[in-house]
């Protein structure tokens, strides 16, 4: 029974740690790989550097992405930061 009250603070602080630490994290790249296998052609993006286009086609692990109407760069699908919505 001594042992256990003794484990109990630090089963009690994992369990804390994972609530408030862990499970956003997995419900936040759970929807960013969602987010990227969902891109279509069309769409506005915003890479994770900083870099705003369209996509232009799209591969198994690649995006092309047209940046100014004529230049068209490849990227990584992990590299997508985010679909912009126009309002």
């Amino acid at each position: 029974m001594d042992g256990l009250l003794q484990i109990l603070p630090i089963i009690i602080m994992f369990v804390a740690m994972w609530f408030f630490l862990i499970r956003p994290a997995q419900k936040r790249q759970k929807a960013t790989a969602q987010m990227q296998n969902s891109l279509k052609r069309g769409d506005r993006v915003v890479t994770i550097g900083g870099l705003h286009g369209e996509i232009d086609a799209i591969e198994d692990t690649s995006v092309y992405i047209l940046v100014d109407g004529n230049t068209r760069l490849k990227f990584e699908r992990q590299a997508i930061g985010r679909v912009v919505t126009e309002q």
